[in-house]
């Protein structure tokens, strides 16, 4: 059969290459880039992207047949079972270094003055302790934290549970001169969604 690889759209794809490329499947507009492969950026547009991952698995050997030159049908079978081989290995890696990352931010919220100053709060509180029961677990913080030299901001909030019910605290909270302070603290009650200021509680047992 007559080499038709780079001829474009018009081009003939052999039978035996046309079938699903886990390569363009796992590795999207990577594998798009260097197959001269475009439509595969359209990973980049929101929403169209979702359904890309399938039409590049089903399309991609096709569209790289049509839109590069092989040697022949062997070399382009040998790249493409290169591809659909790093496509996995690079998927996992990609997904360990964005999971480590993602642990690393939440052990630094975690080990902030002001989570663990929220923390203290809401677990010293009255209110809280009659609704949820003891000991009250906190959860994974969630917002950002900035500090420059001696003064900071923080927005958190996170997820607490005792053995009666569960909630949710939000805190603002600033950092002057190295010392943390709790601007407002709120614990909202997952059943009823009543709120606790932990502020004025605190004050007021003060």
């Amino acid at each position: 059969m007559e080499n038709t690889s780079g001829g474009g759209r018009k081009a003939v794809v052999p039978p035996e290459i046309d079938n699903w490329n886990w390569g363009a499947f796992f590795l999207t507009w990577i594998w798009g880039a260097a197959n001269n492969t475009p439509i595969a950026f359209l990973m980049f547009v929101p929403i169209v992207n979702i359904p890309m991952w399938v039409i590049l698995g089903i399309k991609g050997s096709a569209w790289a047949w049509q839109n590069k030159r092989w040697e022949s049908v062997e070399a382009f079978k040998r790249t493409q079972r290169k591809w659909a081989m790093w496509g996995p290995v690079v998927l996992v890696v990609l997904v360990l270094a964005v999971g480590g990352l993602f642990w690393s931010v939440v052990s630094i919220m975690k080990s902030s003055d002001a989570y663990k100053l929220a923390v203290s709060e809401v677990q010293a509180s009255t209110e809280v302790s009659q609704l949820l029961g003891t000991p009250i677990t906190p959860g994974i913080p969630t917002g950002s934290i900035q500090v420059s030299g001696a003064d900071g901001r923080a927005n958190l909030a996170f997820n607490v549970e005792g053995p009666k019910g569960k909630g949710r605290v939000y805190i603002l909270a600033v950092e002057a001169m190295g010392k943390w302070h709790l601007n407002q603290a709120v614990f909202e009650d997952d059943a009823t969604k009543n709120r606790i200021d932990l502020n004025a509680q605190s004050d007021s047992e003060k």
